[in-house]
């Protein structure tokens, strides 16, 4: 499982997801499906989001170790960024479909 904050048109996401790439093609697709057509994505230290969120973060890894692809687990711009500094952030990831 990885965990991704992706800075899309409509605001910051944080996902979890089984993907191991934030460009694979099922994570793309369903971020399209939701229109979400263009991004820029970091992969954010799952320890730590686990750390930050606790049972909101079980909850959603549940659903993906039952088989769910993605889940969204915050989507509150503030609360994300004031819990992750830039220096954590690894490279970004640029997604223009």
């Amino acid at each position: 499982m990885r965990s991704f904050l992706l800075l899309t048109e409509t605001g910051p996401l944080l996902l979890l997801t089984r993907c191991s790439s934030v460009t694979e093609d099922c994570l793309v697709e369903h971020l399209n499906g939701r229109g979400i057509q263009k991004f820029i994505a970091f992969e954010v230290p799952i320890g730590k989001v686990h750390k930050l969120y606790g049972v909101p973060f079980e909850v959603v890894a549940a659903d993906i170790d039952l088989g769910r692809e993605t889940r969204v687990l915050d989507y509150n711009g503030p609360h994300i960024f004031s819990n992750f500094s830039f220096d954590e952030l690894g490279t970004p990831t640029h997604v223009e479909h």
